[in-house]
C-alpha cells in the first residue's frame, strides 16, 4: 500500500498518511487484516471515520452529554474522580474508559512480548501515539472477529461492533454509516 492509497481510503490528507503507512501496515499483517481486499477496505474505512482522516488520536473533549457520563461509569473502570476525562477515547478506534485501556495493554503484551507496550492505564495518553493507536485498532478487530464480518460482507455489522450499537434515529444505521460507507467504497477502488 501506498501513501497515496492509504489516503484516499481513510480521507487523510498525505501528510497523515505516510506518518500512519508503517504501523498501520504493521498492525494489518500482524493481524492478518491485509490478507484480503476486503479486510483491508472495512477496516480502514472504519479507521477513516473514527479518527477524522488519521487526525484525532485522542477524543475531542467538551465535554458532552455522552463525555460527562464516562465518568463514575463501573462499566468502563472508571471508578476514581477524573477517569471520565482520563481515560477518554484513545486510539484510532477510541478505546475509552480505564478497564478497557488496561485490557488492551493485556491483549498487546500478550500477542507482542518483544514489544515494551506501555501501561495504558497509568499512561493512558501513550495510546494515542501512531503506533500504539494503529495496533490498538487491529487489536480490538481481532478480538472482535471483523476479520470474519469482512470475509463475509458484513460491512454493517462490522461498523456496529466498532461503535457498540450506536446507531442515528433517522438512518437505523451505526453512528457516521454515510460516511464509512463512503470510505469502503474509495478503499474498495485502491485494493481492487
Amino acid at each position: 500500500m501506498t501513501p497515496e492509497e492509504l489516503a484516499r481510503a481513510t480521507g487523510a490528507r498525505l501528510g497523515r498518511a505516510q506518518l500512519f503507512l508503517p504501523y498501520l501496515m504493521g498492525a494489518m499483517d500482524a493481524y492478518y487484516i491485509s490478507l484480503t481486499p476486503d479486510r483491508m477496505a472495512f477496516f480502514l474505512a472504519n479507521v477513516g471515520h473514527e479518527s477524522g482522516g488519521l487526525r484525532y488520536t485522542t477524543e475531542i473533549w467538551g465535554p458532552t452529554p455522552t463525555q460527562s457520563r464516562y465518568e463514575g461509569r463501573e462499566d468502563l473502570g472508571n471508578t476514581q474522580p477524573g477517569d471520565g476525562s482520563l481515560f477518554r477515547g484513545h486510539g484510532l478506534f477510541q478505546t475509552t474508559g480505564r478497564a478497557n485501556h488496561a485490557a488492551v495493554r493485556d491483549r498487546l503484551r500478550a500477542n507482542f512480548r518483544e514489544l515494551d507496550v506501555p501501561d495504558f492505564e497509568s499512561e493512558p495518553h501513550r495510546l494515542a501515539e501512531p503506533f500504539w493507536a494503529a495496533y490498538s485498532a487491529a487489536d480490538f478487530a481481532d478480538m472482535e472477529n471483523l476479520n470474519a464480518m469482512a470475509d463475509s460482507g458484513d460491512f454493517d455489522g462490522y461498523c456496529d461492533r466498532i461503535n457498540r450499537g450506536h446507531k442515528t434515529q433517522a438512518e437505523g444505521d451505526s453512528n457516521g454509516y454515510a460516511e464509512r460507507f463512503a470510505l469502503l467504497g474509495r478503499a474498495r477502488e485502491e485494493f481492487a
